[in-house]
């Protein structure tokens, strides 16, 4: 590598380690969906309301559970969601209201660690 370069990386580690990061000022949260439009219209409402950052939707999963005593399999579709710790209750809320289930999952895991200028990223799209 030329000095050049190596100043470079050099200089954007430096700036990436300098970047402080709490871990779980973020969640990623888990919302399944019957169809592909009705993923869409939430990921869109969601982002759209800053709510979250970014929402991937994951198509063509399989679901297997139980519901009112039986045992149930359907195809779904997956939205994993990336926001701020402090934005679940208000997307849960918002998820309940729009989602046709008559009980929909939305489920959270804190973020420990990431690539900071993704998580700066997430920060600056998602107002407190």
């Amino acid at each position: 590598m030329t000095p050049f370069l190596l100043r470079i990386v050099g200089l954007r580690a430096l700036s990436m380690a300098s970047e402080a990061y709490t871990p779980g000022s973020f969640s990623a949260a888990y919302v399944t969906c019957p169809s592909d439009k009705v993923a869409k219209d939430i990921a869109r409402g969601i982002v759209e309301k800053k709510l979250a950052a970014c929402v991937n939707i994951i198509p063509q999963i399989t679901s297997i559970y139980e519901w009112k005593g039986k045992i149930e399999e359907d195809s779904e579709v997956l939205l994993m969601i990336k926001t701020r710790s402090s934005k679940v209750s208000a997307l849960s809320e918002y998820v309940r209201s729009v989602h046709p289930y008559e009980v929909c999952e939305v489920i959270s895991l804190p973020i420990e660690q990431g690539n900071p200028p993704y998580l700066k990223w997430l920060a600056e799209t998602v107002p407190e």
